[in-house]
C-alpha cells in the first residue's frame, strides 16, 4: 500500500515537473522522418503532422547550409499547419553539393536556384502522398534566398497554391548584390543613408560578378496563387521599399499579393524571439487555406 502510494506519488511528480514541450508535441503533432529523390539526389526530410491539418506547407530555406528547420516547424504544427522540412542540398543526412559563399562558390547563379526550386518542388510531390486529405492546400514558406527559389518552383508546379516570403527579394540577383555590397553589413547603414542614395547604387552600381541575372518577376508575372511577403524596414540585405514597389506593381495588375513592413526590423523576421510577422502569417495562411478549400468545394 504505501509503496504504491510512494510510486505513484514519484511518477505525478515527474509528470508535473517535465517540460511542458515534451507532452504538447505528442498530444499536437506527430513526426515522421521521411526520404525524397531530386535531380538524381536523396534528400532528407521531417513530417510534421498535427491531428488536423488546416493547411501544408514546405520550407524553403535561405543562402546558409542548413538542416532542417525543425523548431520553426514546431511553430507552425501546433498552429495546425503540416509541415515538411528537410536538410538543404548537400547538407546533413541529404545528398548533392552545397553550392554558397562558405564553401567558394555562387549559390545564387540560375542553374543553381533552379536546382534549388527543383528541391522544393519534389518535397510538394513527396508532401502530397503523405496527407490524409488530399485537398488539403499546400504551399511553401521560406527565408530570404528563397525569394528566388519559390516562384521558380510555384511556376513549375500547380500543386503548390499559396506562398509565405520571409525577408525575400523581388527584385534580380544582381540588383540585390549591389545593394547588399554597399550597404556592407552595417547595421547602422539607415542611420546614415536615404532610400533615394540606396535605389541609386541598387539600380547603378557596377557589378563585382559576371553571372547570368535570375528575375522574381519573371516567374511572378506567371502566377496567380496568393503569396504574402513580410519585411523588416532596417534590412541591409535586400532593398525593402524597392522590393515593395515591385509588388505594388503586381498588385495594381490584381495579382493577390499582400505584404505587412515592419518598421524596427531587419532581415531577420522569422526569429523566435520576434512574434508578430509569424502570427501574421499564421492568421493569413489559415484564412487563404479556408478560400482554397471553398473553392475546391465549388467546383
Amino acid at each position: 500500500m504505501n509503496i504504491n502510494f510512494f510510486s505513484n506519488l514519484f511518477l505525478w511528480l515527474l509528470l508535473i515537473t517535465l517540460p511542458d514541450m515534451v507532452f504538447s508535441q505528442s498530444a499536437v503533432f506527430t513526426i515522421q522522418d521521411v526520404k525524397f529523390e531530386s535531380q538524381g539526389v536523396t534528400l532528407a526530410g521531417s513530417i510534421l503532422t498535427p491531428k488536423k491539418a488546416l493547411a501544408a506547407v514546405v520550407i524553403v530555406h535561405g543562402s546558409d547550409p542548413v538542416k532542417r528547420e525543425m523548431e520553426f516547424a514546431k511553430r507552425l504544427a501546433k498552429e495546425g499547419i503540416a509541415v515538411l522540412t528537410y536538410d538543404k542540398r548537400g547538407v546533413g543526412e541529404s545528398g548533392g553539393v552545397y553550392v554558397g559563399p562558405s564553401v567558394g562558390t555562387n549559390n545564387i547563379d540560375t542553374t543553381n536556384l533552379n536546382l534549388l526550386s527543383h528541391d522544393a518542388s519534389a518535397a510538394v510531390n513527396t508532401f502530397r502522398t503523405y496527407l490524409k486529405d488530399k485537398k488539403t492546400p499546400i504551399g511553401l514558406v521560406g527565408f530570404s534566398q528563397a525569394g528566388w527559389i519559390i516562384p521558380i518552383a510555384a511556376s513549375k508546379n500547380p500543386q503548390i497554391e499559396f506562398m509565405v516570403l520571409f525577408s525575400c527579394p523581388t527584385i534580380t540577383t544582381l540588383e540585390q548584390l549591389r545593394f547588399q555590397f554597399y550597404t556592407n553589413g552595417n547595421n547602422n547603414f539607415w542611420e546614415n543613408h536615404t532610400e533615394s542614395d540606396a535605389r541609386e547604387h541598387t539600380k547603378n552600381d557596377p557589378d563585382r560578378y559576371q553571372f547570368t541575372t535570375t528575375d522574381p518577376k519573371n516567374y511572378l508575372n506567371t502566377l496567380s496563387i496568393p503569396g504574402l511577403w513580410l519585411f523588416g524596414e532596417k534590412d541591409i540585405q535586400i532593398p525593402v521599399k524597392l522590393c515593395i514597389e515591385q509588388l505594388n506593381t503586381f498588385k495594381v495588375q490584381g495579382k493577390p499579393f499582400e505584404y505587412t513592413l515592419f518598421s524596427t526590423l531587419g532581415h531577420n523576421t522569422a526569429s523566435d524571439n520576434i512574434t508578430a510577422p509569424f502570427e501574421i502569417s499564421i492568421q493569413w495562411v489559415k484564412q487563404k487555406a479556408l478560400n482554397i478549400k471553398k473553392s475546391k468545394v465549388s467546383k
